[in-house]
């Protein structure tokens, strides 16, 4: 495994890659690392939403200097999506430059994994969409933070787009589904809940898991699909299993309007692969795509000066945005933190204070130039998922992704509950003491 650092020290400095020998000392600036992969067959979605990461934090230290004249230290470590060499990055990692503020594992499996790990290290995790729900509740889980919303949340609102579609809730009873799903801690995240939503509005799914180790062999899937004819089919796929999903939905002449991906298998390199075949295709997402963005007028500046992590003509797609939009997050976390503690370098324990307290309506975000591109977020100490509506719907186009819908909010009232419920039993198995938060 090669570290990849990009040291971004000075706004104005030129940005480029170097060893972990070059980087700059913890008194320089924030560091923060980056679990990435861009090897191997998750590589077509890992890369991009780097790029995107990389790239905002570039032009802050670029346009202003740091955060509040504080600037990133920047670095990557390859996983290859592999939890074992998620968690060796990791311990790698954590302590370099004076301690990472933020950790992004950017897989569900290595999430799960560190968990503990930094809890104990006093290092917030930032599973942006991903990782384990429950990890929602913040008495019970202080170092994850999972906003602006989760698997749960995100299975109830894309059943509640189905029951739309259909005239109502009642509409959804007889019917059946299909699910499917990379057989992977990430793409069992929702079946609980889909169960519940089964019972309670009477339908049926039948689910079909994609091993990892065979993501590009979905033949046998797709002609049951096509002998049962479901009528919708969920994805929660990630990686090469995405694009070879939506072909062969496409060779068994699936609807494609019928079949919905999850906001991970719902960009760019999910469709093209299958040319006109993937017209049609849905999917859920909470952040905008293209470069139609304030904040891209500082971004080409970047590009411009040569110090962008990418080629110009890649940028602005559906992940390459949420990279963009993770960033942000952070970036604005780190200044509540600075608000409190002081214009200085921040340690973990206090980052976990900034993404606990950030708070960032309409008119913040169009401050940062933003609007559009990513939600308004209110996180506390009990809730570290925030209280937005769920996702949107965007439908492939053939050439790029339209939002279909307005915001469609998660049945809060069904999820919530079983996200204390789970909680309640990891603090129980871990001998955990919740937190008390007013």
């Amino acid at each position: 495994m090669r570290i990849r650092s990009l040291t971004i020290a000075l706004a104005g400095a030129a940005a480029g890659l170097m060893g972990l020998a070059g980087t700059a000392s913890a008194a320089e600036g924030i560091y923060i690392p980056n679990l990435v992969y861009k090897t191997g067959p998750y590589a077509p979605n890992g890369t991009p939403v780097a790029h995107g990461f990389a790239d905002y934090l570039a032009m802050v230290n670029q346009r202003d200097g740091g955060v509040n004249g504080v600037p990133i230290i920047y670095e990557e470590c390859e996983t290859g999506y592999k939890t074992d060499r998620g968690v060796e990055c990791y311990d790698r990692v954590k302590g370099e430059n004076g301690g990472a503020v933020v950790i992004n594992p950017w897989s569900t499996g290595i999430t799960y994994a560190l968990i503990e790990k930094a809890t104990v290290d006093k290092i917030p995790l930032f599973s942006i969409g991903y990782g384990r729900t429950s990890a929602a509740d913040g008495r019970v889980f202080p170092y994850v933070f999972n906003f602006p919303s989760t698997y749960w949340n995100q299975a109830t609102a894309i059943i509640k787009y189905i029951a739309d579609q259909e005239g109502g809730f009642d509409k959804l009873k007889g019917k059946n589904l299909g699910f499917v799903y990379l057989d992977h801690p990430y793409g069992k995240e929702p079946i609980p809940t889909l169960d519940i939503l089964a019972e309670k509005y009477g339908f049926t799914y039948d689910k079909y898991p994609v091993p990892p180790a065979s993501m590009t062999e979905q033949k046998s899937i797709w002609l049951q699909i096509r002998r049962s004819k479901p009528a919708y089919v969920i994805m929660w796929g990630w990686g090469a299993m995405n694009s070879t999903a939506v072909s062969e939905a496409a060779n068994v002449k699936y609807p494609m309007d019928k079949f919905i991906g999850n906001w991970w298998a719902a960009a760019e390199p999910d469709v093209i692969p299958a040319g006109e075949g993937a017209i049609g295709y849905k999917g859920a997402t909470f952040n905008g795509v293209g470069t139609d963005f304030k904040v891209y007028k500082d971004i080409n500046a970047l590009y411009a000066a040569g110090k962008g992590t990418w080629s110009k003509d890649q940028i602005g797609g559906v992940l390459y945005s949420r990279g963009v939009a993770t960033a942000a997050y952070i970036v604005e976390a780190i200044k509540v933190a600075q608000a409190k503690f002081g214009n200085r370098v921040i340690t973990g324990e206090e980052m976990q204070y900034g993404l606990e307290n950030l708070k960032l309506d309409a008119a913040a975000i169009e401050n940062l130039g933003l609007t559009g591109l990513m939600p308004p977020v209110e996180i506390t100490c009990a809730n570290h998922e925030g209280q937005n509506p769920a996702i949107k719907i965007q439908q492939w186009n053939g050439k790029v992704w339209e939002i279909k819908t307005d915001w469609i909010p998660a049945d809060t009232a069904l999820v919530r509950p079983l996200i204390e419920q789970d909680a309640a039993q990891y603090a129980k198995e871990n001998n955990i003491t919740p937190r008390s938060c007013s």
